[in-house]
Parts: C-alpha cells; structure tokens; sequence
C-alpha cells in the first residue's frame, strides 16, 4: 500500500534520526507524529506535527498514537516486541516487527546471519562461565565478549586476550546471555547504507570507509578508500541482509574488510545510520529521504553520489558546559562545510550532539580539509 503526502508517518522514537526523516518527510508535504518516551520537546518531537511522550507499553496513549498516523517506522531497533507486534496489528509497521525484532537482538542476528550463508565472524552463544570457557577454547584467543541483547558504541563488550581471566571478564556478563565472537584482522571498517522498497527494488549509496574513537564513530570518508572488488562485496552483503529480512525501509550494514581481501558483516542497523548522514549534503537522494520513500511505498531515488564527503561527529566533550556550545567558527567559515546539530537540550561526554560533512573536488581535499575543521574544534 502506498501513502503518498499529506500522509502521516508515525515514528517510535525521538532521536536525531526521528529528527532528520522529520525534517525530509515534511519538506515532501508529509506529516509527522513521534511516540517516544523521552521527554517533551527531543529532538524529533521539535519537527513534528504530533509528539506523544509516553512508555512504550503505554497502551492508551499508544492507541492515540495510531489513531492519528497512516504507516509506522522506528528510529532506532531497541523498541519492546509488544509495543511493535500492538503497531504492526494495527498499522503497517516498516520496516516489519520480524525485521526489527531480530535485529535488536545480537543473537538472533548472529544467527539469521549464520542460516542465511552472509559472511560473519566465527560466534558461540554463553551464558555461563562453563559455556564461555567453552567457547573460547573453541575460537581462540583473542575474541569478544559481547552482549546479546544489543549494546552501543562499544557498550557491553569485553575483549579476550591471552592474559584475561575468564571468570573476572564474566562478572560483567553474568546473568545474560552473551556472544563471543572470533577477533577479526581488518584492515578498516566499512559499512553500507541503502534503501529496499515495498516491491523489492533496492538502492545503496555506495561503501563507505568509517574510522572509530573509543568505539564511538568519529570519522566516515566517502567514498571508501578501497579497491571496487572491495566495494562489490560489500553491496552485494547488504543485499543478501535485505532481502533476508524482507526488509522496508532505510538500513545499514556495518563489516569489516579482512587482511585477505574478504568482506564479512560485523553490525546491522535496521534504520539510517551515524554513517550514512554525509548523504544529506552529498547525494543525490538521502537516506532519510528514502526512508521516507521506502515506508511510504513510493519510487526509491537516486542514492548515487555527486560529490567527495567526510563527515565528522560531534560529541558532547567538545561543549565548554552542558548549556553552552562551542564557537563553530571554524566549521561555518569553510564555504564547503555544513553543520548539523541535533537539538539536545544538554551535552554529555560521548553524546552525539551533532555532525559536520566537508565536500571536496577529491576525497583526499574533503578529507584533509575535515581533520582540519576538527582540530580546530578541540577535537582530540
């Protein structure tokens, strides 16, 4: 079913991805409703037409909630499988519960990975000492440690090395189940984000080379500085994802290039990804702008790219004080450098406050022209 504009597209969450499809879905004529359960006024609710903050397992105010929209997408995957099941019986949820419910979860995603032939690493599930003594044996060290239910930029992780004590790396797991995965020699990090229609017709922007601080994502280049074989791998990975899921809607697939050459999946996000915002100054269609498309059951655009990129987050470490920006003088004085801020009340260490993209004539001028604007920045 397609539902073009004025159609109201219902979004769980309030984040800065709810933010930037806000921002793209109304500039097409769409209107907006956010349910989060973050406060009055996040950043998504600043954009839309209606913003219901409540719990997720909030029946009334959900039922509010669908009252008023036409098709559902989420911003992020962490939602509770009731609340998207109550969704989905209701309205149409895209991309689908299936969809999001096991991606959200490190194990069934590892799995769907495993049964569907895609390129992972080597993995055990735990969920004791005695099953991860176990494991590790089997996989060798190193190896991580990782949350099943999913973590985020580094949280719930544990590397293994030759000296760990297994039963002290544990304590941090204990109670929960847990994969441990093979370490992987890469060589960089690179992900793909891309769009899959309700009819099946799919669309990517290409790979793109992403460069991480303290787990957090700090620098993505692109295109990838890699050789097109590499590239070709990588699309055809995201494709297998997507079409393994049934999947509608805006995706990213996060993989690792090995030392011999292979491409395999690390991470996949079910929604626009922090490595996929250069895409809003620097292709021809963005990502949200196909979110939009893909949950609506309109034509995908043009996901091509029409000019070099680098995009830089910004942290909260770099505020002078939660209530008090820094002095974006280096950014706004550079003709081909375009701020983005993401309307958070207040800054912490290691929140994602923003992000600024650099165009170039060449990948190697957006690039350096970047890391200059970051040094500046106070970005260490």
């Amino acid at each position: 079913m397609m539902f073009p504009p004025p159609s109201t597209i219902g979004v769980l969450g309030g984040g800065q991805l709810g933010r930037m499809l806000a921002l793209e879905a109304r500039r097409a004529g769409h209107r907006i409703a956010i349910f989060t359960d973050e406060p009055q006024g996040c950043p998504a609710g600043q954009f839309a037409d209606t913003e219901i903050n409540a719990s997720y397992d909030d029946t009334e105010a959900l039922n509010r909630f669908l009252q008023q929209v036409d098709v559902v997408t989420a911003e992020f995957e962490n939602i509770p499988a009731s609340c998207l099941q109550a969704v989905e019986a209701v309205k149409p949820l895209r991309p689908s519960s299936k969809a999001l419910f096991t991606t959200q979860h490190r194990e069934r995603e590892k799995n769907f990975l495993r049964d569907q032939g895609i390129a992972c690493a080597p993995f055990r599930v735990v969920d004791d000492l005695k099953s991860l003594e176990a494991a590790v044996a089997e996989l060798g060290r190193p190896c991580v440690i990782k949350t099943a239910a999913f973590g985020y930029d580094g949280k719930g992780q544990c590397k293994v090395t030759a000296e760990t004590n297994l039963a002290d790396a544990w304590k941090g797991f204990e109670g929960h189940r847990a994969v441990v995965e093979q370490w992987v020699s890469f060589v960089c990090e690179v992900s793909v984000v891309g769009a899959r229609g309700i009819d099946g017709s799919m669309a990517t922007h290409g790979c793109v080379e992403n460069q991480h601080t303290h787990h957090i994502l700090d620098v993505t280049i692109a295109p990838a500085r890699v050789e097109p074989q590499i590239i070709a791998q990588a699309v055809e990975l995201w494709k297998a994802v997507a079409e393994g899921l049934d999947y509608i809607g805006t995706m990213a697939v996060e993989m690792f290039v090995t030392t011999d050459g292979q491409v395999i999946v690390n991470e996949i996000a079910p929604r626009p990804h922090n490595s996929g915002h250069y895409t809003i100054d620097a292709c021809r269609t963005n990502q949200f702008q196909q979110q939009q498309r893909a949950v609506c059951g309109l034509p995908l655009g043009d996901a091509s790219q029409h000019t070099p990129a680098v995009m830089i987050n910004l942290l909260g470490d770099i505020w002078p004080a939660p209530l008090i920006h820094p002095d974006w003088s280096p950014v706004l004085n550079h003709p081909r450098a375009k701020l983005h801020l993401y309307g958070k009340r207040e800054a912490r260490a290691r929140r994602k406050m923003g992000h600024f993209t650099v165009l170039g004539d060449t990948i190697d001028q957006a690039l350096n022209d970047a890391l200059a604007i970051r040094k500046a920045l106070g970005i260490g």
